[in-house]
């Protein structure tokens, strides 16, 4: 698991219910451990704490105690309900002082070692030593927090006992913080050290949150989101880090920010679930009560004051997947009002969802279907995570000329619904949305609920008031009855000129400048260095021992003792899993799976429609299909009027791609079109008109619908290059698959690096181009895309109560579907490399990799020790050796144990070469390492995180019936797992990571350096991004580009 810094990139576009709350579990066990009087009574003290508010909250069947630390000040709220996946987190205000990344770096930094656990890096030697199914710390932009979940009680005190040292006990020593934050050093130490090596001798910056935040400044949504940030929050600084201000940060100011903001006196922790307070509360005092009350920074940031219209320009690099003539961001934002009044907080939430949720809303129709941009801009919605709102609109991939008619559009927008109102079942549709996600069960609501309330708390919201739902929805319903309501908060806020207007201009040598600046200061820093020795030569040597030094701490962090690390034991694994009863049934052709469980009263719907040789030039259509079934509507209905009778009537529905192996062989696989839905028990027979609608009936003959289309194409476009920016491991990964398996060259066609290129070029053609060979093709596939044949089955997860209606309404909808039977097809299947080494050419400043290997089906016995392997690479060797030692973000192995395929990747890596070099050589150091009894026990444990991991209720029996796992598969490879040996590891390594070493496929993402040519090798596959950087570049009007 990587560390990951959390950034608020986008305020959804969408009222999101499941922000607010999500699903109660069962009622059975609500009273025992939510009833008061299992409580203290307010301003009673218990083991260092008093209860100072108690607050039962039924709609989410929870009761929330509100307490204070009596020596340190510590606020800590419990939320008390029957849920087995307890949560802990502790967070802290950390306002930063300047761009340096201080609090991310020391996010990083406390997790290297602690008093109590004096080892290197005890958080991620943690992983493997428990069966939390959530770690991890996020910074924030003004606070940093550290949660974790757990169904385990011994899990729960050991996990907290290491989160607690290490935040308020880090050993904060040199080396963590050089290897974390930044150092000079030579670009491969090793080589270094012999004759002749100047290359690698070469001195560079490195620092795993240098090189995270150098990948940051790579995704343009990233850096427009931040440079926002800058002028509207001067006074909040940017808390990951600039990096070239990251270079100035010092280990002693590292320390000094540790010890004024990470102190109990600054420190806001809560738990949530079924666990008892009272334990709770004694291990945490024991770690509070040794630090005395301070002072501490509570000072709560906001935005500069707007009294009339500013507007600001910003340079940004260009985007190569986007038109030479729309390469301008711009957004107009307005401030709102203070966010601790819940009521027109909630209000306000409403108004964002109408003015902008959906292809129906007036901003879409007005902004994005006009022809102005291609999609919101990264700060678009209403921002509620500091103590005043923040309402934003804008647009990416904007004409020169269009950037003032962005604000005269949103401004005209505003004015038509004030003047018009919004329509009541449109209001109505987001109260039934909310009335679903108080029904609607999920496994991680502790989580989700965390990291709703932390921002808010920490900005001086009552966490109390944001718990109460009912309160708030029943206040709301008042206020709208009377009538005006929203439109009377539109005039408030949103019609006047008191804006800011942020707007990014392209420019040609942005990505250069950054290149100089680094120069430039790696040449100022090692000056700096020089100065303090006789020579270069010395100074260079002591940078190259230094370094040296580094490895040699990191290497002798391998065999450290761990033994004061607490841990769970296999032993605590049940050998057999609880397994969910399953009921079959046919109706007619169809083949019908039912779950029947307490679901609240709602009812979820699955199905799955096999496609047989489908042709590739309309498989990479499919996922523009599902996308345009969402948009354009049908001859008798608007998309907008859709959009209104889904909320109103289902809690969503979706069409997308399916392709599942079997288990049986990896050469057989199942393919076709999926159709998901859930909603109240009533409402299933809408549901299902509203399915079948979107699917038979959407019209692709329409007026409009070809330039609908290429609205979609444009958007997806538009973000595309950020995409690969945020997520390029999984990208390498994907093409590395796709010669391997026949799902891996589906999942590359549907959602890799090719479904970009041809979604890309079909959006740069030209508005006088035709897409009439795209809609054909479109066409073609709604023919096919349903049927009432023996090639659809469907899965119900419903109460027992609701069988029999569900039934009946489930056989009608069958019977409404068209009953030709599916074509089949004889095509040409799309070839990807094997064996090959693949480099794509990318403009980032950092690199993300992929290697994989085909291996066995599920089934085969070898299955469970590739599992084990997996995780033994990740946490023995890749994540030291890539990472710590390489400075890269993250790195690890993985076994698709469905997919039968075994790969390793990397993450924001500068260092490719060497990544490539430690991955090809891993399957020899597996299979010659002496692995002991821990080694297997910590890895069995990393693998049954994920497999008892909590399900929500609506996953039960998806895996049988998406990928026809049976519970007897699941239970042979649950025993396999178990009992996995030293020896086997051993033998699947050599088997598969040597033996067939020659059968891997590479594939690499970054900027194009002389290693990657032909004559090493590798096979170059661009994407034509430089070439068409420069055709930007030579198209744009000259003052465009300075």
């Amino acid at each position: 698991m990587l560390r990951t810094t959390r950034w608020p990139l986008r305020a959804s576009r969408k009222f999101d219910a499941h922000r607010i709350l999500s699903a109660p579990s069962f009622r059975r066990g609500y009273v025992a451990v939510t009833d008061l009087s299992s409580f203290p009574s307010v301003g009673e003290r218990l083991h260092g704490f008093t209860l100072k508010r108690v607050k039962q909250v039924p709609e989410l069947e929870l009761t929330a105690l509100e307490l204070q630390h009596d020596k340190t000040g510590a606020d800590y709220l419990h939320i008390a309900r029957d849920d087995a996946n307890n949560v802990f987190s502790i967070g802290f205000k950390t306002n930063p002082p300047d761009d340096t990344g201080v609090p991310h770096i020391l996010e990083h930094t406390t997790l290297c070692g602690s008093e109590k656990y004096p080892v290197r890096d005890p958080f991620f030697k943690m992983l493997p030593r428990s069966l939390s199914n959530f770690m991890n710390a996020f910074t924030s932009s003004d606070h940093t927090t550290y949660p974790f979940a757990t169904t385990n009680a011994q899990d729960f005190k050991n996990l907290m006992s290491v989160y607690l040292d290490a935040t308020l006990h880090p050993l904060l020593q040199e080396n963590d913080f050089t290897q974390e934050g930044w150092r000079i050093g030579p670009e491969n130490p090793l080589v270094a050290q012999e004759e002749g090596a100047e290359d690698a001798k070469r001195l560079v910056f490195k620092g795993v949150v240098y090189n995270e935040m150098k990948g940051q400044m790579s995704d343009a949504s990233y850096l427009f989101y931040i440079r926002f940030q800058d002028h509207l929050f001067p006074a909040i600084n940017n808390s990951g880090g600039d990096p070239q201000k990251i270079t100035d940060l010092t280990w002693e100011q590292l320390k000094k920010f540790h010890g004024d903001h990470y102190h109990p006196s600054n420190a806001k922790l809560l738990t949530y679930g079924n666990m008892p307070l009272t334990e709770h509360l004694k291990d945490i005092d024991a770690r509070l009560s040794r630090f005395d009350k301070i002072p501490v920074d509570h000072d709560i940031k906001v935005p500069i004051k707007l009294d009339g219209p500013k507007d600001v320009k910003v340079p940004g690099p260009l985007d190569p997947l986007v038109p030479a003539d729309r390469q301008f961001k711009t957004s107009v934002t307005w401030l709102m009002g203070d966010t601790a009044d819940t009521v027109e907080h909630f209000s306000l939430s409403v108004l964002s969802s109408l003015l902008m949720d959906g292809y129906g809303s007036p901003l879409y129709r007005n902004l994005i279907e006009s022809g102005l941009g291609a999609d919101f801009s990264p700060n678009t919605g209403y921002d509620t995570a500091g103590k005043k709102g923040v309402f934003s609109v804008g647009l990416n991939a904007v004409k020169e000329e269009d950037v003032p008619k962005v604000k005269e559009a949103i401004a005209k927008t505003f004015s038509e619904v004030h003047t018009n109102g919004f329509d009541k079942i449109k209001v109505d549709g987001i109260l039934h949305q909310l009335e679903l996600s108080l029904k609607h069960k999920t496994a991680n609501f502790g989580m989700n609920i965390m990291q709703r309330l932390k921002p808010g708390w920490f900005n001086g919201l009552d966490p109390m008031d944001s718990l109460a739902w009912q309160d708030t929805v029943n206040a709301f319903q008042e206020c709208y009855a009377k009538g005006d309501y929203l439109e009377s908060l539109l005039e408030k806020y949103l019609l006047n000129d008191n804006t800011l207007t942020f707007t990014m201009t392209p420019s040609e040598s942005y990505s250069q400048e950054l290149v100089d600046e680094e120069g430039k200061r790696l040449a100022e820093k090692i000056s700096e260095v020089t100065k303090q020795f006789p020579s270069e030569e010395e100074a260079q040597k002591h940078l190259e021992q230094r370094e040296i030094e580094l490895l040699e701490v990191q290497e002798r962090a391998r065999s450290q003792d761990l033994s004061c690390l607490p841990t769970v034991h296999v032993k605590d694994i049940p050998r057999e899993k609880e397994r969910k009863r399953l009921r079959h049934s046919d109706d007619g052709n169809v083949k019908v799976q039912w779950r029947e469980t307490p679901t609240n009263g709602l009812t979820y719907f699955r199905a799955v429609h096999v496609l047989e040789n489908l042709p590739g030039e309309l498989r990479e259509m499919i996922p523009l299909f599902t996308s345009a079934l969402m948009r354009l509507g049908t001859a008798n209905k608007t998309m907008e009027q859709l959009e209104e009778l889904i909320k109103l009537k289902t809690g969503g529905i979706s069409v997308g791609y399916h392709a599942s192996p079997s288990p049986l062989a990896l050469d057989t696989y199942q393919e076709g079109l999926s159709f998901t839905g859930f909603a109240l028990d009533r409402n299933v027979p809408d549901m299902y008109e509203l399915l079948r609608t979107i699917i038979t009936e959407t019209n692709f003959d329409g007026a409009q619908a070809e330039k609908k289309i290429r609205e979609l194409l444009q958007s997806s476009a538009s973000g595309a290059i950020n995409s690969i920016a945020e997520s390029g491991h999984s990208f390498a990964r994907t093409f590395a698959e796709a010669g391997l398996t026949p799902v891996g060259r589906l999942n590359e066609q549907t959602g890799g690096l090719s479904q970009v290129k041809l979604i890309t070029g079909l959006a740069s053609r030209a508005p006088t181009e035709s897409l009439s060979d795209v809609m054909e093709k479109l066409k073609t596939i709604q023919r096919f895309a349903i049927a009432n044949s023996n090639q659809l089955s469907v899965a119900l997860n419903c109460g027992t109560e609701s069988s029999t209606p569900n039934q009946q309404a489930l056989s009608r909808f069958l019977q409404s579907l068209p009953k030709r039977a599916v074509t089949s097809w004889e095509s040409e299947k799309i070839q990807y490399p094997r064996n090959a080494k693949s480099f794509f050419p990318l403009p980032y400043q950092v690199y993300y990799s992929g290697r994989a290997v085909k291996t066995v089906p599920y089934v085969n016995a070898s299955g469970a020790p590739l599992e084990v392997l997996a995780q033994l690479l990740t946490h023995k060797h890749l994540h030291h050796e890539i990472r710590e030692k390489g400075g890269a973000y993250g790195g690890g192995a993985y076994s698709r144990s469905l997919g039968g395929l075994f790969g390793m990747y990397s993450y924001r890596d500068p260092n490719p070469q060497n990544t490539m070099k430690i991955m090809a050589e891993a399957g020899e150091w597996a299979r010659d390492r002496a692995w002991t009894a821990q080694d297997l026990e910590e890895a069995k444990l990393s693998v049954f995180q994920g497999y008892d991991a909590p399900q929500s209720v609506s996953q039960e029996g998806m895996r049988l019936f998406l990928s026809g796992v049976t519970d007897d598969m699941l239970q042979t490879r649950r025993e396999r797992l178990l009992c996995v040996t030293a020896e086997d590891v051993q033998r699947v390594a050599d088997q598969f990571l040597v033996q067939r070493a020659s059968e891997s496929n590479v594939a690499v993402l970054g900027g194009k350096k002389d290693w990657a040519s032909a004559a090493n090798g590798w096979e170059i596959r661009d994407l034509h991004m430089a070439e068409k950087m420069e055709e930007i570049a030579q198209q744009m009007p000259a003052e465009a580009t300075n």
